[in-house]
């Protein structure tokens, strides 16, 4: 009967302890949740081009850096932009001419730029027939969907092609009319000859059977400051710790994919991309690291800003180039 009494007792006791040890690490959770400055942070798209921003997401980057970061997918560069004026959204991710628009529109409190994460195009010619031996004269007289007129994804491929010889306003019709969310559906549907897609969505067309991948237009367009990281004027104002730990975060997702492997990166994301195999997400990034995707630094040079806005111009989106000191939040 004593050794009932007995067990009883340590019973007790081991549970009491079990549980201030539970408490302990709740108040300890709750606190540390508590601390952390919440971010909401709108995306243009949710693709495996930007990868390093995944990695500093799923690797815990941004909570050690006193983040919390809630992300909101918002198609499109001018609603990633919207959503930032409006309040929506405290961080835009989106093309870098996004800003340089807001700005031309006479927005007082316009957006700045203060980090980027890709330094190449991300997309793909998909095309609807098999080619053995590719080159761009074979988009000579046809149809290409291109994405939104205005937008990174068009003019960058306008850019590609007027680089290797030809013309995009005359050698081939370039369908701008399809929104960059419905691109593939569009393709696979039956509209145009060839299609430009980022990753998952050229893999998935391919395995589906509806077209072929062909080549990256980032391999022919060479350098650009593609996608990038925008704020209010008065948000970063305000909030410049924030700002600076936001990028310190996104410099430790760069460096990851740096110095990790295929498979390694691949994994990490795993969790973004429920619907995608490990082994198309490894495919994907190897991809991606083929054409030097990802840039060592965030920062966002002034020489770069300056190409942006020739792309621009060519394509016919900007009259006057804008100074780099107005739309560049230098930290």
């Amino acid at each position: 009967m004593k050794k009932v009494i007995t067990y009883i007792i340590y019973g007790v006791i081991i549970i009491f302890l079990a549980g201030l040890v539970l408490f302990d690490f709740n108040k300890k959770d709750n606190k540390n949740s508590k601390s952390l400055k919440k971010v909401t942070l709108s995306e243009v798209a949710h693709t495996i081009f930007y990868a390093p921003m995944y990695v500093s997401i799923e690797k815990g980057y941004f909570e050690d850096n006193g983040i919390d970061i809630e992300l909101l997918l918002t198609p499109g560069a001018d609603k990633v932009t919207a959503a930032v004026l409006s309040g929506d959204a405290d961080i835009g991710f989106c093309g870098s001419e996004a800003t340089i628009y807001v700005y031309k529109n006479g927005e007082k409190d316009y957006l700045k730029t203060f980090a980027q994460l890709t330094q190449k195009d991300g997309a793909f010619i998909v095309s609807r027939k098999k080619y053995d031996n590719f080159t761009l004269d074979d988009l000579k007289e046809k149809t290409v969907i291109g994405g939104r007129a205005g937008g990174m994804p068009e003019m960058v491929f306008e850019w590609a092609l007027k680089e290797n010889g030809i013309n995009p306003k005359t050698d081939l019709e370039i369908d701008t009319s399809v929104a960059f969310p419905a691109m593939s559906g569009a393709f696979i549907s039956g509209n145009s000859d060839f299609v430009t897609l980022f990753e998952p969505n050229a893999t998935e067309v391919e395995q589906q059977g509806f077209g072929y991948v062909l080549e990256s237009v980032g391999s022919l367009g060479g350098n650009v400051p593609y996608t990038s990281f925008s704020a209010r004027k008065s948000y970063i104002k305000k909030n410049q710790e924030t700002i600076k730990n936001f990028t310190k975060a996104i410099q430790k997702g760069l460096d990851y994919v740096a110095t990790h492997s295929d498979k390694e990166i691949a994994e990490t994301i795993l969790n973004q991309f429920p619907d995608t195999s490990l082994n198309d997400l490894e495919s994907a990034v190897k991809r991606y690291r083929k054409i030097e995707a990802w840039p060592k630094t965030t920062k966002f040079s002034k020489e770069s800003f300056e190409h942006l806005q020739e792309i621009m111009q060519y394509s016919n989106a900007l009259d006057n180039k804008v100074e780099f000191k107005d739309l560049m939040y230098e930290q």
